[in-house]
């Protein structure tokens, strides 16, 4: 994985419509996924523009590393 940049939503929990397909980091729903970080569970996102939400790709490692330790 990539140590700097960012990640959209689709890129995180996978997109199989997409063509190519995009396979998920992390298997969950996008409304679980949402929910995690309304709660904390999840990294929150960043705000590039009005329309574009993204998350730090050093977070989601991060929380990957933290789910892996469990």
């Amino acid at each position: 994985m990539a140590t700097k940049g960012f990640y959209r939503i689709w890129h995180i929990i996978g997109n199989s419509k997409a063509n190519p397909p995009i396979p998920p980091i992390i298997p969950i729903s996008r409304t679980s996924f949402l929910n995690g970080v309304k709660s904390g569970k999840y990294p929150k996102p960043i705000k590039i523009s009005e329309r574009t939400t993204a998350w730090r790709v050093e977070d989601i490692e991060k929380l990957i590393a933290s789910m892996g330790a469990k």
